[in-house]
């Protein structure tokens, strides 16, 4: 199997997965953080919602510089916004991982902010990244979505909330 194959077809189980966290957001909880320092369900679900174009920068472009491409966030108000959003970011993050683009996961990806240089990774890492980072900031919306007695959808496997326990 090549690396392209695994990444999109992690990519489609790992959807499945966001979708369903991602479809419980209540509306009235946007603004809501667990901490001071911690970003709104606004920002997390945003930010979680738009990684797969990732995928698609990484294939398409050398580097990524927050000094000439500074980062702005999705504007979403509500929680059909934000999966129209996920669903928007999947189709363009799909759209390359196609058998042609193989060629170009062992070049060199940089991630920077003028001459600060954050990382200089085969583009292969910088994909496996960005599939991890869907997973890692799902996972912080889950437990977001915990402290506001939300009930979580499975990962792999049912959550807590979807089993019954027999009375010890």
């Amino acid at each position: 199997m090549s690396l392209i194959s695994m990444f999109l077809n992690d990519l489609n189980r790992e959807s499945e997965t966001t979708r369903k966290m991602l479809s419980r957001i209540p509306n009235d909880s946007y603004d809501w953080k667990p901490h001071p320092r911690s970003m709104t369900i606004r920002q997390l679900a945003g930010h979680t919602a738009e990684l797969p174009t990732w995928i698609t920068l990484t294939l398409t472009t050398s580097e990524l510089d927050f000094a000439t491409s500074p980062y702005t966030q999705p504007e979403i108000e509500n929680t059909s916004e934000v999966m129209a959003l996920f669903e928007k970011c999947l189709i363009d993050g799909r759209s390359e991982l196609k058998e042609s683009n193989e060629s170009k996961l062992s070049e060199l990806w940089t991630l920077r902010s003028g001459d600060e240089i954050y990382s200089v990774e085969p583009k292969s890492e910088v994909i496996k990244m960005t599939l991890n980072q869907i997973v890692h900031h799902r996972a912080q919306l889950g437990v977001f979505l915990r402290l506001l007695d939300i009930p979580i959808p499975g990962s792999y496997g049912p959550s807590a909330d979807e089993m019954s326990f027999a009375a010890a």
